[in-house]
């Protein structure tokens, strides 16, 4: 099935899609900062730039939203109707990406936590949250 946007209508659509301080990061940094964690943004010195990092905590941060990294069973995660072929090979590549950054990310001594867009979606942000600040307190040195 061919694309319903001609091509400079769909190019203008993709550039308007954010890649970082997006909401679901902004609900999340601002409630590190509230609670007296401090961080870099987007490190590029780091396999895969990630949205946040802990260096006192050794650890780093993605936040994933649900489509663009394939969540798994999560009802924010379906592939569109045109160009199916594409999108799947798109998704499968950020996946494997996400896996070798991550791998490089442990061989490298840190710890690796990912947040999924639907985790910060308003019925389970507390929860997420919580189990977020949990597991920094548990890899403070």
């Amino acid at each position: 099935m061919a694309d319903v946007h001609d091509k400079a209508t769909r190019s203008y659509n993709m550039s308007r899609i954010k890649n970082k301080d997006t909401k679901p990061e902004i609900l999340v940094r601002k409630f590190l900062f509230a609670n007296g964690f401090r961080y870099r943004l987007n490190d590029k010195k780091l396999p895969g730039k990630p949205d946040i990092v802990l260096p006192k905590y050794k650890t780093v941060i993605f936040i994933n939203g649900c489509f663009w990294h394939g969540h798994e069973n999560c009802k924010y995660f379906r592939l569109p109707k045109t160009r199916i072929e594409w999108w799947k090979n798109k998704i499968e590549k950020n996946k494997e990406n996400d896996l070798k950054n991550h791998t490089l990310l442990k061989d490298a001594g840190y710890h690796v936590i990912v947040i999924w867009e639907c985790e910060i979606k308003s019925t389970n942000r507390n929860d997420t949250l919580m189990q977020l600040v949990e597991s920094l307190n548990g890899y403070k040195y």
